[in-house]
């Protein structure tokens, strides 16, 4: 797939948005960002979308996350268009910025084209796609739908809550982990290593290998 993946570092574009020009990095600052991509304006799961958005916005904020969306229409419709995701949100403002890329360019700078679909005109569309950028402005991880399937916010904040763990302390989320669950602790962590980073202790499971590497903890 061409484009930015996860490990890559955000190209620093300029960008025109409903909240004026700016740098992306100058944006993102040092922060976690949340860089998402709708196939269009005035679309149905688009609208829901940027509505859940908005309305988990606090949550996020919470977090230290910023919010950042792209559209390929212009900034005069996401301006109309955010009306109508307010209005279905129930009121919840959209607070971010939202990108205009009338020429289709800047979705092929961050890997966000639809490989199928095309508006009337024969244009390549937007992929329902959504990155989060670390501090150091590097993609940590990549979500990307078809058109037909709107993204779940419960588990765009849990993966942010799982990463920033992740990042802070050496340990993984296990499958279906949520927060304030227990996480497994990193292989490159030894036993006399984990004794120091987790005082609090761990339980190591007993498995057929008799290998010691699945170590939970709570952090």
């Amino acid at each position: 797939m061409p484009g930015i993946t996860i490990g890559d570092t955000v190209p620093n574009l300029e960008v025109e948005t409903t909240q004026g020009r700016f740098k992306l990095h100058d944006y993102f600052a040092d922060s976690w960002t949340i860089l998402f991509s709708h196939p269009g304006d005035f679309t149905p799961v688009c609208t829901t979308e940027l509505g859940m958005m908005a309305a988990y916005a606090d949550e996020f904020s919470k977090r230290g996350v910023k919010l950042l969306g792209l559209s390929c229409d212009d900034i005069a419709s996401h301006n109309e268009w955010i009306k109508d995701v307010e209005a279905y949100s129930g009121g919840h403002k959209v607070k971010y910025p939202i990108i205009a890329d009338p020429n289709r360019e800047i979705i092929k700078q961050l890997n966000m084209v639809d490989p199928d679909e095309k508006g009337p005109n024969g244009q390549q569309l937007p992929s329902r796609a959504l990155h989060i950028v670390g501090p150091n402005k590097m993609v940590k991880l990549s979500f990307l739908y078809p058109a037909t399937t709107g993204r779940n916010m419960d588990e765009v904040l849990r993966v942010v809550d799982s990463l920033q763990k992740a990042a802070k302390h050496k340990v993984a989320t296990p499958v279906n982990w949520k927060p304030n669950e227990k996480v497994v602790i990193s292989p490159s962590v030894n036993n006399d290593q984990a004794k120091e980073m987790f005082p609090q202790g761990f339980e190591t499971t007993d498995l057929p290998s008799k290998k010691g590497y699945l170590r939970f903890t709570q952090v």
